[in-house]
């Protein structure tokens, strides 16, 4: 609940059917990756036609948005605004003409040389309706096909362009692709559906459909999809690669299933290892809903100490941290969670959420819980402190919003209040997540990077 905020969700699906409900049953699925807008393009008689405005699937794609809009390919996307600003002229999905037809794109992640990119090409008299980094992809795209190059050839050359994180799902006329940047920082999966196939962020999606996953998109490959068949086209060399740790540990559902680790058993296995790392003499453990549970889970098995839900969380409050003010934020976290008392009430607690942050949203957590009577209240973290940047498509921009960047532990513990504080070690939560460590993204907890960034230091590279 505490944890930073997302980008963006990507699906395209072709089939022998109407893909349209297809695309929206998987943006609501996904709609905990973005909820600042939301849009679909699909193919039909000739041309795209796109749909897109701001707010959740079900306001921005209604039953009047989408009267009349039908096709057996499209893709769509969720947003939360990374690079670019709010609003409907950055809603996705991008459409450009060319000299062959239409192209669109959804995207998620950031490109860390967009703002490179962009001044190269104003300067070369290019004129952009947006000012997100996705226009810049779909245009490179659109200006190697108008040079003759074929779609294949046009990605490619894009991709040798652009640096940073991108899940892209590409509708170019009535074929989609989908294409995953060389590190493979974002999740991207294929699912067989009825009638055909579908790209999705997150498995989850294909399950909502009753249909099968057949496998990720790899690192650096673009997958052409049709209704009846995929073909990939992989990166000839490989590159290291930097799947980004925060999909397991907040981002993603836990039912989902990416790059061949399930969500939830990696949360629970980060809960168990933290157990060992961290013990505490406590009566319950209570996770920080939802995020937390199975971290929380994973600590009860761990350390033999009885799980129980401590908060009840009023899933009609709206976003607190998109309100401009600090004390308007924390009286939105009261009206957000309150206290169980029967669970806290004369109880020593600990509380086990994902990440800190800011660290004020867990500060008035606990003191809910004190307030409802618990006796102790200490706090036990699924992610090492947070110090750095993200670059890559997480919104966390700024050292100066990291609490851990100013104080230790001790004066974090003391600063939220709790009784004790203690957050997993980086090689604990590395061998919970089950990849070797040179093929994660760490750079948020330990400061290197897995691409050059201006300012920055650059992890080692394989040898």
């Amino acid at each position: 609940m505490a944890g930073p905020e997302h980008s963006c969700g990507v699906v395209g699906v072709a089939a022998d059917c109407d893909v349209v409900f297809y695309m929206h049953r998987a943006l609501n699925v996904i709609q905990h990756r973005g909820q600042e807008s939301a849009g679909i393009s699909v193919f039909s008689e000739g041309k795209v036609t796109t749909v897109k405005n701001d707010g959740l699937v079900s306001e921005a794609l209604n039953e009047a948005a989408l009267a009349g809009v039908s096709g057996k390919v499209g893709i769509g996307h969720v947003r939360y605004s990374t690079v670019g600003s709010k609003g409907v002229l950055n809603a996705q999905p991008f459409t450009v003409e060319y000299n062959g037809g239409t192209l669109a794109i959804a995207h998620n992640g950031d490109l860390t040389n967009h703002r490179e990119l962009r001044a190269q090409y104003l300067d070369k008299g290019w004129s952009f309706i947006s000012d997100s980094d996705s226009e810049i992809i779909i245009r490179l795209i659109a200006k190697y096909l108008s040079e003759g190059e074929d779609i294949i050839k046009a990605i490619r050359s894009t991709m040798a362009k652009i640096d940073g994180a991108y899940s892209l799902c590409v509708l170019d006329n009535d074929v989609v692709y989908a294409i995953r940047d060389p590190y493979g920082f974002r999740p991207l999966c294929i699912g067989k559906v009825a009638g055909g196939y579908m790209a999705v962020s997150e498995s989850a999606a294909i399950d909502s459909l009753g249909g099968k996953f057949v496998r990720d998109v790899e690192p650096g490959e673009i997958v052409r999809i049709t209704k009846d068949s995929l073909e990939s086209f992989p990166l000839d060399k490989p590159s290291q690669k930097a799947h980004c740790m925060f999909e397991w540990i907040y981002f993603a559902r836990p039912d989902s299933v990416m790059d061949g680790r399930e969500v939830y058993d990696v949360r629970k296995q980060v809960g168990i290892i933290l157990a060992k790392e961290a013990p505490a003499d406590v009566d319950l453990i209570m996770p920080v809903p939802d995020s937390g549970r199975a971290h929380a889970l994973g600590y009860s098995i761990g350390s033999g100490i009885p799980y129980e839900e401590g908060f009840m969380k009023n899933r009609f409050v709206g976003r607190t941290f998109i309100l401009p003010d600090q004390k308007l934020r924390e009286q939105a976290v009261s009206m957000k969670m309150n206290a169980i008392r029967s669970t806290v009430n004369g109880k020593r607690i600990l509380i086990v959420d994902d990440s800190i942050v800011r660290g004020t949203t867990l500060k008035k957590l606990i003191n809910v819980l004190r307030d409802a009577g618990a006796k102790e209240v200490h706090v036990r973290i699924g992610s090492p402190p947070i110090i750095a940047p993200c670059y890559y498509g997480v919104d966390m921009k700024s050292r100066d919003q990291f609490i851990a960047t100013k104080y230790s532990v001790e004066e974090i513990r003391k600063i939220i209040g709790a009784d004790s504080l203690a957050y997993i070690s980086l090689e604990g939560m590395v061998k919970a997540l089950g990849f070797p460590a040179d093929d994660l993204c760490l750079a948020c907890t330990n400061g290197l990077y897995p691409t050059p960034i201006e300012g920055e230091k650059l992890r080692p590279q394989k040898q």
